[in-house]
């Protein structure tokens, strides 16, 4: 007698094992969206669907960039590994999740030791012992027995060269992956993909290396389906290295060949020259848009100047309730001060004036033994503006225009960009 089980066609209904470590473990401290976006690739992962992350994204009621930041959160954790790979549009990954019991506890239960490896001159080969040499000297630490097991591995079990070994750990740790799993999957994916030496793999990070993402973003944004030519590749080479501008900048530049009839580099690299002249012009980054008026950055300077006048009445507030003192020699100074003008406005300054100004001297030094004695600077309430030398104002008591203006046009970008707010 034989036993079968009807197969359920609907893939809905059936059913996802989720490892309990992941639950236990990474659950807890997980955001919940990032959490969301596991499970559910877990379960087509299951069962070997495709699924888009922008279909994932729209079924989840979550961004496209929330769904990336998961995986990427995922593949920090350890859970997941990213497999890239050439797409018609560019470089996609395929996620690959990771038993987490393995990761875990390991295929091999010998522990993991921080022991020096013994010297390999034992393989008789020094261009092994000079690999291990270079690879302790690039972590700055020893292997433990483990790893050099496990590199010797992709040596003799895989045939994979020590220099190709070698450009590999070098090219992870660049990366930040210190992994001994993520290292043997990028060696290993090199030697699947025929890349056997280190000119061939040197070539192959050549031609998908960040420039290369850029050369096929721009093309894009150009409505051009090809490779760059020579020339093209030194004309942005030229906007990122030599002009400055980042990614942004020059898909923005790349916007503006809409209007025309034949979009083109020569076009594009125009506007970017432009951009670089007035940018230079005022003084400020090619990769700033925001442009500072003279309108706003006098706003921007009264702003300034409110708040230091709204900051020193809070202070003389403060003084005069610890201190009342000094509320009665600041109201006698003001009586003594009007005194003085009559006099000066009447032509009677003479005895009468001296008198005065020696009271107001001697309340002057009251004033300031007493803020002293307290712990106060003497000029506590005092008006402080950000700049000194100009008053908040722009313009210095000689009439030409501040060093401040520069640092005062960079807050101010930001002060008009969230809302002329404090």
């Amino acid at each position: 007698m034989n036993f079968i089980k009807e197969k359920t066609k609907d893939f809905y209904l059936l059913d996802s094992r989720i490892e309990n470590i992941f639950i236990n473990e990474y659950l807890p401290a997980a955001p919940g969206d990032f959490v969301k976006v596991f499970i559910y690739g877990y379960m087509y992962a299951e069962y070997g669907l495709e699924m888009s992350d922008v279909v994932m994204a729209k079924q989840l009621g979550i961004s496209n960039k929330k769904v990336r930041d998961a995986w990427d959160y995922w593949e920090k954790m350890g859970a997941i590994r990213k497999l890239y790979f050439d797409d018609a549009g560019g470089i996609d990954f395929t996620v690959e999740f990771v038993s987490l019991k393995e990761l875990m506890y390991g295929k091999s239960t010998e522990a993991i030791t921080d022991e020096k490896p013994v010297d390999v001159n034992i393989f008789g080969n020094e261009e092994i012992k000079k690999m291990f040499d270079e690879i302790e000297n690039k972590m700055a630490r020893s292997l433990s027995s483990t790893e050099v097991a496990e590199i010797l591995s992709w040596i003799v079990d895989e045939g994979i060269s020590p220099e190709v070994v070698l450009l590999g750990v070098t090219y992870c740790l660049e990366k930040n992956k210190t992994s001994m799993k993520y290292m043997a999957s990028v060696v290993k994916g090199w030697t699947a993909d025929g890349l056997n030496t280190a000119d061939a793999i040197s070539a192959h990070l050549q031609e998908v290396d960040q420039r290369f993402y850029q050369y096929r973003r721009v093309l894009k944004a150009l409505g051009f389906n090809r490779n760059a030519t020579e020339a093209e590749k030194r004309m942005m080479d030229g906007w990122f290295d030599e002009m400055g501008y980042n990614m942004e900048r020059v898909l923005e530049a790349c916007t503006k060949t809409v209007g025309i009839s034949s979009p083109n580099f020569s076009y594009v690299n125009k506007v970017l020259e432009n951009w670089k002249n007035q940018a230079e012009n005022r003084g400020s980054d090619v990769n700033d848009n925001k442009v500072v008026t003279q309108a706003v950055l006098n706003q921007y300077y009264e702003y300034l100047r409110n708040q230091a006048v709204a900051a020193a009445e809070q202070r003389t507030e403060e003084i005069y309730d610890k201190l009342p003192r000094i509320k009665e020699i600041d109201s006698e100074t003001q009586i003594l001060g009007s005194e003085l003008s009559k006099a000066l406005i009447l032509g009677t300054e003479g005895d009468e004036s001296k008198e005065i100004k020696q009271k107001m001297d001697q309340l002057a030094v009251d004033r300031a033994v007493l803020l002293t004695e307290n712990n106060y600077e003497m000029d506590y309430t005092d008006i402080k503006y950000a700049c000194d030398k100009c008053n908040d104002t722009g313009i210095t008591d000689l009439g030409e225009r501040c060093s401040c203006v520069k640092q005062r046009m960079e807050e101010a970008k930001v002060w008009q960009k969230t809302g002329k707010e404090a």
